[in-house]
């Protein structure tokens, strides 16, 4: 979600400078921005929340829906909209397929199917096995002696695969927001996505831009939270963080700035996955996007940055523990 600073930064930079050439995108990228900045509010509640149960009516359901509803309007905004006008861009281009990404990872936190936050329910075993009962042992040689049986009336293990007579099946409850958009598994379109918008900050901007760094922000807590792969996770930020030090492009203060506080919410990314301290990033725009609030203040007369720009590494010990 272009939640963070620096996306809804860059967004509305880009919406004012395609006004002139392509005033469509250009009031496609002022609506997203509206509905980022709405969207991120509600994160923020939801985030808050100690358990956001989507199957009831509770006190969070009006909630719950508003966010799949911003979230599949973004979601068509885009990529019906923006992504076929900006094969030409490339700043642009590498953002909006990373808001493609993003909405794409909302739905996994919230609406995915089944569930990434809860365990899902075992379903009946095909072949007729009986499950045992939590705690207790089948008597010895019950499995082996159980005589077979000619006619399933007579009693006995129901053979077949089917239920036992008066037992319905097991079903999960869907999320009540499924009226808005269907409750499948976003998963594997998420994870394709936040590949190809990697790929492209890559191949398009350098390792200390700001943008590239916030794909991989998000890509990083994507893969701790919804794909619980802190090794992943980890090498992806200490990755990030390297290339944004070797990186020799010029950028003035903001850009700067923007690309240090990223840094520093990497590193945590790192030590969490190496400590597993409980730091999470699950709601885009507040964990795993950048903070609202600057760690480091703004200083006007600073001169502009050349080759280098992100600080040189401390110590080993010091700063970085890797």
């Amino acid at each position: 979600m272009a939640s963070s600073e620096v996306d809804q930064k860059f967004l509305g930079q880009f919406a004012k400078e395609t006004s002139t050439d392509n005033p469509f995108l250009s009031s496609m990228l002022y609506k997203i921005l509206g509905l980022s900045v709405i969207l991120w509010k509600k994160l923020v509640r939801a985030r808050k929340l100690r358990k956001l149960d989507t199957t009831r009516d509770t006190k969070s359901m009006q909630l719950y829906h508003h966010i799949i509803w911003l979230t599949r309007e973004g979601l068509v905004m885009v990529e019906q909209y923006v992504l076929p006008m900006v094969p030409d861009y490339r700043e642009l281009k590498v953002l909006s397929y990373k808001l493609r990404a993003s909405f794409y990872h909302i739905l996994v936190l919230f609406h995915n199917q089944p569930s990434i936050n809860q365990t899902s329910v075992p379903s009946f075993v095909a072949d007729g096995t009986p499950r045992m009962d939590k705690g207790k042992s089948p008597e010895r040689g019950s499995m082996k002696s159980s005589p077979t049986r000619s006619n399933p009336m007579e009693g006995g293990p129901v053979g077949g695969g089917s239920l036992p007579p008066g037992l319905a099946p097991v079903s999960v409850p869907k999320p009540s927001a499924s009226f808005l958009l269907p409750a499948t598994d976003y998963i594997p379109t998420a994870t394709s996505c936040f590949i190809t918008t990697a790929t492209l900050a890559d191949r398009l901007l350098s390792g200390s831009h700001p943008l590239r760094i916030s794909v991989k922000q998000e890509y990083a807590a994507f893969l701790y939270d919804c794909l619980h792969d802190a090794e992943g996770s980890r090498r992806l930020a200490q990755h990030t963080i390297d290339e944004a030090y070797s990186s020799q492009e010029e950028m003035d203060d903001d850009m700067y700035e923007d690309a240090y506080e990223m840094v520093e919410v990497l590193k945590k990314f790192v030590k969490r996955a190496i400590y597993g301290t409980p730091e999470s990033t699950s709601t885009p725009g507040t964990g795993s996007g950048n903070s609202r609030v600057r760690t480091t203040p703004r200083n006007p007369s600073t001169p502009r940055m050349g080759a280098g720009a992100l600080p040189a590494r401390s110590s080993p010990g010091m700063e970085n523990p890797i």
